[in-house]
């Protein structure tokens, strides 16, 4: 029976295509309205590693592998690919770095998760725009990467390359500056002057 149960649980996660599911998700897939059955069933199908754990409650599925900035949005809601990881993304760092950086409203963490570390820093609500739907996850503009990396910077967060190590072609000034006039910090607007004029 639990054969089956794999079976059937593959063939249903493949035909929606699925790669990420929480445990709500998993009740609609799966149509099972008993909590119990439910969890058994995802216990099985992890032992079997169907699916895997990437945060409390929350599975990938390995045949339909999701990018890492996938499972970065997943992991934590609300949250946007910034900082270092859309710099680089964009080309406008050069160097890949370890960890998949976001920009999240809530408490700020770090995960690890199959060697990979997901760090998640706080901004406040108001700061939390300027990003876009890219394929399958959300990610800063390259303006408002910039914009989050330079306000970590002059906060002492942070640290970034200097301007001539940073290859910034594609920053668009007039909506740069748009961005940057949303923040009332004046140690950000010093700093993003060196980097964009």
């Amino acid at each position: 029976m639990g054969t089956i149960l794999s079976y059937k649980a593959i063939q249903r996660l493949n035909e929606k295509g699925i790669s990420l599911f929480d445990i709500n998700d998993a009740r609609k897939i799966f149509r099972l309205d008993n909590d119990n059955t439910l969890y058994k069933l995802l216990q099985r199908l992890e032992k079997k590693e169907i699916i895997k754990r990437v945060a409390n409650g929350k599975y990938s599925f390995p045949l339909r592998e999701p990018s890492e900035f996938e499972i970065a949005n997943f992991i934590v809601s609300p949250s946007y690919i910034s900082l270092e990881s859309a710099l680089s993304f964009y080309g406008i760092l050069s160097q890949f770095p370890y960890s998949i950086t976001s920009i999240t409203t809530v408490k700020s963490n770090t995960r690890i998760l199959e060697d990979r570390e997901y760090e998640f820093l706080h901004l406040d609500r108001k700061y939390f725009f300027g990003f876009i739907k890219n394929k399958d996850f959300l990610i800063a503009t390259p303006e408002k990467a910039l914009i989050d990396q330079l306000y970590f910077v002059s906060k002492s967060l942070r640290e970034i390359a200097p301007v001539d190590e940073l290859d910034l072609k594609m920053i668009n000034k007039k909506y740069f500056n748009r961005i940057l006039n949303e923040y009332n910090y004046i140690p950000l607007k010093r700093l993003a002057k060196d980097y964009v004029r």
